[in-house]
């Protein structure tokens, strides 16, 4: 049972590393607290399931389609919000009560829209098609059971969200230490008053991370009918606290630092769940509290905020 919780850790670790990660590149690049982030999640659960149940699409193919849209949701976001909340003498906290009202207001619409009954997604319909295909490529059916990890059997959805999310983190990765805009969005994580000094077009930058950040978040909802169960309007805000619990464990300011943050959540959850279910739903806040004690900026990080 032990092995099991660990390893099931590791993969819930990677899926909590993921809809961390966005969140975290804002902080980093905008030094700004999106408290919508978890509603973009639940939208993204919401674009999956509505993909599957008008047209019958495997989740998998709403991964892009979501990235593509919330990321085009994103850019306009930003420049309607965000500049205005950067001119103003504490950005920070102004945005916790920006983005508080965005998140209720979402919330608030979804809800007339999607109505409060929850909502899933079989779980044997994640990659279907994939199963499919190489089912086809080996001249054989490929069934859709569990998947064995060392030994342990776990449900091929956490395996192919544990991926999905490897792949998110190299993305991440890949954009911000091998492209032109990666290197100028360290720069504004760095410095941003030395980025514009330097003719840095810094709000073209933070919109595109903005825009990532919110395209990151939805591809985390499309595996939450999987990762989390059923899906609600309202599952935005625990979605928040988790991603937020996250980012702080891991740094403040560093997306690649969620992974670590991530892990940590991830392993402690599954072992609280197993042996002290009924804390469970305290372990967000309980680490929260212990980091933020113990050391403020976190497992990786040298400071919280820029001077």
């Amino acid at each position: 049972m032990l092995i099991y919780s660990l390893l099931s850790g590791v993969l819930f670790g990677l899926y909590f590393s993921l809809i961390g990660l966005g969140l975290n590149l804002v902080f980093g690049v905008m030094r700004i607290v999106n408290l919508a982030h978890g509603d973009f999640l639940m939208l993204g659960a919401y674009c999956a399931f509505w993909m599957y149940t008008l047209f019958g699409v495997d989740p998998v193919y709403a991964i892009p389609v979501a990235f593509v849209l919330f990321a085009l949701i994103g850019l306009p976001l930003y420049y309607a919000l965000v500049p205005r909340l950067l001119a103003a003498r504490d950005p920070e906290m102004l945005s916790i009560i920006l983005f508080f009202g965005l998140s209720q207001v979402i919330e608030a619409l979804s809800t007339i829209a999607f109505g409060t009954s929850e909502q899933s997604i079989p779980g044997s319909e994640l990659g279907r098609s994939l199963r499919a295909f190489v089912g086809w490529l080996a001249g054989h059916d490929i069934e859709s059971g569990p998947i064995e990890v060392f030994g342990q059997s776990f449900p091929s959805a956490w395996v192919m969200s544990a991926i999905a999310s490897l792949v998110a983190v190299a993305f991440v990765y890949f954009y911000l230490y091998r492209t032109r805009t990666g290197y100028l969005t360290r720069a504004v994580m760095s410095r941003r008053d030395e980025a514009l000094a330097t003719g840095i077009d810094v709000h073209r930058i933070s919109a595109i991370a903005f825009g990532i950040g919110i395209a990151l978040a939805s591809i985390g909802g499309v595996f939450a009918p999987f990762m989390l169960g059923s899906i609600t309007p309202a599952m935005g805000v625990d979605a928040t606290v988790t991603s937020f619990a996250v980012i702080v464990v891991g740094s403040l300011g560093s997306p690649l630092g969620t992974v670590l943050g991530g892990l940590v959540y991830g392993v402690s959850y599954m072992l609280v769940q197993t042996y002290l279910s009924s804390w469970a739903n305290l372990l967000p806040y309980l680490l929260l509290i212990g980091i933020l004690l113990v050391r403020p900026s976190g497992l990786l990080g040298k400071r919280v905020r820029l001077a």
